[in-house]
């Protein structure tokens, strides 16, 4: 659904969707839906169940909490620009908008952790997460040793802080990365690129003394894997079981038969564009106990639903001419409500949404009590289909019925 919510109608709609929403996910600027008269507090007035979470630049407190957020001054802020890179080059941002992704993911799981405490409590709670936080919480080796030692850790390269050999070598004909991060696997190594002499050499003796004499040693193995080409070092490395691979553009990447025997790629259609190719979510379910192995067949199924088929998502097309004024389009759930399409489109149906969260016995039997409630939205979500949006009904009592087929089964 589209609101307009600087319209009237359009905000008085996603205020009603509020009253009855169980997720409300927003990444405005601190202090916009406040002005609104949707902030927090307010909704929480609206619907005291309510799971309400904020994602922006800073977090709703602090000096910066003003402020405009991008991924690359988060990753900049956040000491992750400071660790990427080579040594002595200039500041290097992660390749792919990592703050950005991760706040999205740490949004999730607190979303996830609040619904299932509300599920107990009835009430609901503020998550609130920002670009800066979840840039810092991915520098857990580099704060580590910063709090332990007081030494500021710089860039690596494709090296690795504790362990070595752990990086990309260069080849004849390209790169290869090599994870001999354990003392077996160094061994393997020699044996594997016929260099039996360095397990004598008693600088390389212990993953400390490699550590110690990194320079030597990736002079060392560089000049034996400049000698031939990466195909010739992956086939020998995986012959004596060191970890190993190429280093992939995105061509090579989706031509890898790995890629494609996990069926990584499916297509969606697109009202505007029609089918076009993605990659599919890494965390896809498969079968009744969401466990097992993709397969072309259910991915593609799996993100139909996910692109507007049955579950949480919804159907219909009956909407309220009024509020087609007020800026009101597309579909919205009861059960869900207003929420980020990117953070919960993976939610297929609650059922699904249970599954995943692989709920214990014991928290199975409390949900018992959120059952009549759930059969209490969907008739609500039925007397109000053709008015105010486009509601899945049917799909949320379907899906509470079979939650509590399921309960009584487990019980």
């Amino acid at each position: 659904m589209v609101l307009n919510i600087r319209h009237p109608d359009g905000l008085a709609a996603a205020k009603r969707l509020a009253e009855r929403a169980d997720v409300l996910v927003q990444n405005f600027r601190p202090g916009t839906l406040e002005r609104l008269g949707l902030g927090y507090e307010d909704a929480l007035k609206l619907n005291p169940g309510l799971v309400y979470c904020n994602i922006s630049g800073f977090g709703g407190t602090g000096p910066y909490s003003r402020r405009g957020g991008f991924d690359l001054v988060a990753q900049g802020m956040s000491g992750l620009m400071s660790i990427t890179g080579a040594p002595g080059s200039d500041p290097v941002k992660v390749g792919v908008p990592v703050t950005d992704l991760n706040a999205g993911m740490y949004s999730a799981y607190g979303i996830l952790s609040a619904y299932i405490g509300r599920l107990r409590t009835g009430r609901g709670q503020l998550v609130d997460t920002s670009l800066l936080e979840a840039g810092l919480a991915y520098t857990f080796w580099e704060s580590a040793i910063y709090f332990a030692t007081g030494e500021t850790p710089t860039p690596l390269g494709s090296a690795h802080r504790m362990s070595a050999p752990y990086q990309a070598f260069r080849t004849a004909d390209g790169h290869v990365n090599i994870g001999a991060a354990n003392q077996a696997n160094w061994e393997r190594l020699c044996v594997a690129i016929d260099r039996r002499d360095l397990l004598a050499d008693a600088r390389f003796a212990s993953n400390a003394d490699r550590m110690a004499n990194l320079g030597a040693l990736v002079e060392t193995l560089q000049g034996t894997f400049e000698t031939r080409e990466s195909a010739h070092w992956l086939e020998a490395l995986e012959r004596e079981g060191v970890p190993a691979g190429p280093i992939n553009d995105m061509a090579q990447v989706y031509a890898d038969p790995q890629v494609q025997a996990r069926d990584m790629v499916v297509e969606m259609e697109h009202p505007a564009a029609g089918r076009n190719p993605q990659h599919r979510h890494p965390g896809q379910a498969v079968g009744d106990a969401g466990v097992g192995a993709p397969s072309a067949a259910h991915a593609g199924a799996a993100h139909r639903r996910g692109a507007g088929g049955a579950g949480l998502r919804g159907g219909g097309s009956g909407r309220d001419e009024g509020e087609r004024r007020g800026g009101v389009g597309g579909a919205i759930d009861p059960l869900v409500g207003v929420y980020s399409p990117q953070s919960l489109s993976r939610l297929h149906s609650f059922q699904d949404f249970l599954s995943r969260l692989h709920l214990r016995h014991a928290q199975f039997e409390s949900l018992l009590e959120v059952l009549p409630q759930l059969r209490r939205r969907a008739e609500v979500a039925r007397q109000a289909q053709g008015r105010v949006g486009c509601y899945s009904a049917l799909a949320v009592q379907d899906s509470s019925d079979a939650i509590g087929r399921d309960i009584q089964r487990l019980s």
